[in-house]
């Protein structure tokens, strides 16, 4: 049986999804609901979207290699690439025969084959929602403990690691919650960099037309300079 898997975009020249000219594959399905996520069509894993399969995506990224250069590649993001976990090892293997640099930009809440993803994969983009189960669980309506289990898996396999977290006007903005991250991730093994991400309100508007509340109505958008330099306490 052919394994299909299930893309809600792509992205053929992305810069800011790991090291270098990045192909973006943004597969489709995620567990969690959080507050300030832009992408809400990207939670329903039964939603008919681009289908495709291993075979037939390395055939259209290969097309790109000479733009990679020694550092760039291909990063399965979302929604959440670990729900599609036997077309994302497949995936991870040929373009692991073919050269092409591969990493993954995820919440770590899957379907499992953590063993198999993570030693085929080159990097860990990992989104740390929060450093707490109190502030996890009321941000992604979802216990720590799956998240966890995957941070643990990396740990153990010694997996490459870029931490990122979302920095949200009144939610986690303060120098406290940016200490409490700095600690956090001070316990974490063979990261290469951290990551603060402003907050914003470009897709507020996907709610209103899929009929969704939105969480966070009258937020604004996270001032780019304070993010930067709350960014700052995490290397002082």
């Amino acid at each position: 049986m052919k394994i299909i898997g299930n893309i809600n975009s792509e992205e053929s020249m992305g810069l800011v999804d790991g090291p270098g000219i990045r192909y973006v594959v943004f597969l489709q399905g995620c567990q969690l609901r959080c507050k300030y996520c832009h992408n809400p069509e990207t939670w329903d894993t039964n939603k008919k979207c681009i289908q495709t399969t291993p075979e037939k995506l390395i055939k259209k990224i290969s097309r790109f290699k000479s733009y990679f250069g020694n550092e760039g590649g291909v990063t399965f993001s979302g929604g959440e690439p670990l729900l599609q976990p036997d077309f994302l090892v497949e995936c991870l293997k040929l373009f692991k025969e073919n050269s092409i640099n591969t990493a993954i930009d995820t919440a770590g809440v899957g379907l499992g084959k953590y063993d198999e993803i993570l030693r085929l994969v080159d990097l860990v983009i990992l989104d740390i929602k929060a450093v707490t189960e109190d502030d996890y669980k009321d941000l992604t309506g979802q216990p720590m403990k799956y998240f966890l289990q995957f941070l643990s898996d990396c740990q153990r396999l010694n997996k490459r690691l870029w931490l990122r977290q979302v920095i949200v006007p009144g939610l986690n903005d303060t120098k406290e919650s940016i200490l409490k991250l700095k600690a956090f991730a001070s316990k974490i093994k063979h990261v290469e960099k951290i990551e603060l991400l402003p907050y914003k309100t470009i897709g507020v508007h996907k709610y209103k037309d899929l009929g969704i509340k939105y969480r966070l109505e009258g937020v604004p958008d996270m001032d780019e300079k304070k993010c930067k330099q709350l960014e700052e306490l995490l290397i002082e």
